[in-house]
């Protein structure tokens, strides 16, 4: 089976990339399955139930989630929603709204996605969230008894050592592990010796020429004069999609790892 992951989907600029270049890709590479991470999808800040809409009906089956997941409050109904294919990390405290983790059925197969939350830095970075490794082997020990095809981990966090050892940890428990939240892709797509496929991070879609997606002239004052500026988005200049592509056995591992990368 063949499952793409798709980075970051930033802003509207992000969005029609997906619109213009998924079609094909899934065409071309016999994409089986498309999940993207869409937390960043509406203005840079969650997701709204038009832009999940528009995801859905340019070929994405499923969004993952990250720490603005919950933004948008439109969007907690399909969170909560084990029939809606939308998350948020599911190592949020106990009574946060919506599902860290949902299967995907089609009429081929069956598949778990997982969001996790990592370490966050910024005004984040003091929200309170649990454990995310004692959290996932609680969902995998909760879900042990259930046949399906595949389960994908998505690892939403800023420090490359937490994505690598989370790859490690789940070493030949899952069929792959994708961070993602730094925006930067990372050249270390591999399968791992246990048979999990693992990246640090994916990247995103979104403005090449920019910080993260935004605007370098709303970053540089506070970085340089102190300034309090707000992040605004770059919606010129040269774009960027961002992708792995997983191949999984009938053992729901992973037999191989393509990094994709597209500049428009």
């Amino acid at each position: 089976m063949n499952i793409l992951y798709v980075g970051d989907v930033m802003g509207e600029v992000g969005l029609r990339i997906i619109e213009q270049v998924l079609p094909k890709l899934r065409q071309e590479k016999k994409i089986d399955l498309v999940i993207a991470q869409s937390e960043n999808t509406s203005d840079g800040k969650g997701i709204t139930l038009e832009d999940f809409q528009r995801l859905r009906k340019a070929g994405v089956d499923f969004c993952t989630g990250g720490n603005w997941s919950l933004h948008k409050k439109e969007i907690k109904q399909a969170l909560n929603d084990p029939n809606q294919p939308i998350i948020r990390p599911a190592n949020y405290p106990e009574g946060t709204e919506g599902l860290g983790y949902k299967y995907l059925e089609t009429g081929q197969c069956k598949v778990l996605v997982i969001s996790l939350l990592g370490s966050i830095v910024g005004k984040d970075a003091d929200k309170p969230v649990d454990n995310p490794l004692q959290a996932i082997d609680q969902i995998l020990t909760d879900q042990k008894g259930i046949d399906r095809d595949a389960t994908i981990v998505n690892f939403h966090g800023d420090y490359s050592s937490e994505k690598v050892v989370i790859g490690h940890y789940l070493d030949g428990r899952v069929t792959a592990v994708v961070g993602d939240h730094w925006h930067v892709p990372t050249a270390d797509a591999r399968v791992l010796p246990g048979g999990t496929a693992h990246i640090t991070d994916v990247g995103m879609c979104g403005i090449l020429d920019a910080s993260l997606g935004v605007k370098y002239d709303s970053v540089i004052p506070r970085w340089r004069d102190g300034q309090q500026t707000r992040n605004v988005l770059e919606s010129e200049g040269r774009r960027q999609f961002n992708a792995v592509l997983v191949n999984s056995n009938s053992q729901g591992l992973a037999n191989s790892i393509e990094q994709i990368q597209k500049f428009l």
